[in-house]
């Protein structure tokens, strides 16, 4: 089954907010490796102008996923996830994400294609703060692999 192109455009409703944590933080730089005192120790990110530690850039994935479930859940797009691979990821940035935060994720479909087979799906993830202040746009593409390619 493909996916319903008709659907480019749909946004769904917000994920419930998410709390950013200072120790959450600090176990995703750890996690990838990342040991940046900005992302370890509040007066070291205080140091250089921000009100606690802050997140290294691709910590807006675990905010940006949250959202993003409800695209791949939707039964009307008819993807298949059991085949989906990851193929782009991208953030765009209005201030870093902050210990502290309270964030909520809004996610649309941008775009839907299919090439050689292979369902992909662009989605669009907007990440405010709960009063509304943008902080970050991540942008996601998975490919649902056409059936037999099993590679």
């Amino acid at each position: 089954m493909a996916i319903n192109l008709e659907l480019v455009g749909k946004s769904y409703p917000p994920a419930p907010a998410y709390e950013v944590g200072r120790e959450k933080i600090r176990e995703f730089a750890t996690a990838i490796g990342d040991d940046n005192p900005a992302y370890h120790d509040s007066a070291a990110a205080q140091a250089l102008g921000h009100r606690d530690v802050i997140a290294p850039a691709t910590f807006a994935v675990i905010v940006s996923f949250l959202a993003a479930s409800a695209v791949v859940n939707d039964p009307d797009l008819g993807l298949d996830y059991s085949r989906v691979v990851h193929g782009e990821q991208r953030f765009s940035y209005s201030r870093p994400i902050t210990a502290g935060d309270r964030l909520v994720a809004t996610a649309t479909i941008e775009n839907l294609r299919i090439a050689a087979g292979n369902d992909m799906v662009t989605t669009r993830t907007d990440i405010t703060t709960i009063d509304g202040e943008h902080v970050v746009t991540a942008t996601a593409v998975i490919v649902s692999r056409a059936a037999g390619d099993d590679a």
